[in-house]
């Protein structure tokens, strides 16, 4: 049974229709791009966790079941996709999951990711005096980062850290 002559004009009608309002080849994947990166900002980037309890889903909406909670604040996370206001996050240990736009902030943190204690240094340089040393996994404020190192804060002590002790940042980041 074909379609009769009514439906393939109606078709017809319907897709110039669809044409003639910018939804046809073009302009769908605009529409696209625009609801998975919605806030315009560059993919992938860095951000932290407003608050103490975040709750991370499967999926991005509140009808996906939540996958984990995270019960730390400041934590820094990787945004690696968008979808309307929910933002797929990667965690320092690699683990992904659906996160609401309110729950972050774009104040930049990082984690200290080595197995021993990293010396914290007044200066960008290994021979200034040493501050602190700072344990692993401890949450650190970045206020800039430039060449190898990273200017931090921790607990009201402010120094510089090697950038390849922290998760938090890309290689060749630039920033203040």
């Amino acid at each position: 049974m074909g379609m009769g002559k009514k439906n393939i004009i109606f078709v017809a009608i319907f897709l110039l229709g669809l044409g003639a309002f910018g939804l046809l080849n073009g302009a769908t994947s605009y529409a696209q791009e625009d609801v998975f990166n919605s806030s315009g900002l560059e993919i992938p980037r860095f951000v932290s966790l407003k608050k103490n309890k975040v709750f991370v889903r499967t999926g991005p909406a509140l009808r996906y079941p939540i996958k984990w909670v995270y019960k730390r604040g400041g934590q820094p996370v990787e945004i690696v996709q968008e979808f309307d206001t929910w933002r797929k996050v990667k965690d320092v240990d690699g683990e992904e999951g659906w996160i609401h736009q309110s729950l972050i902030s774009g104040r930049r943190t990082g984690v200290v990711a080595s197995k021993d204690s990293v010396a914290m240094f007044k200066k960008p340089n290994e021979a200034s005096k040493t501050l602190a040393l700072i344990e692993p996994e401890n949450i650190v404020r970045l206020e800039s980062c430039a060449d190898t190192w990273c200017a931090v804060e921790i607990k009201g002590f402010s120094g510089y850290l090697k950038r390849n002790f922290i998760w938090g940042v890309y290689e060749n980041e630039k920033f203040d």
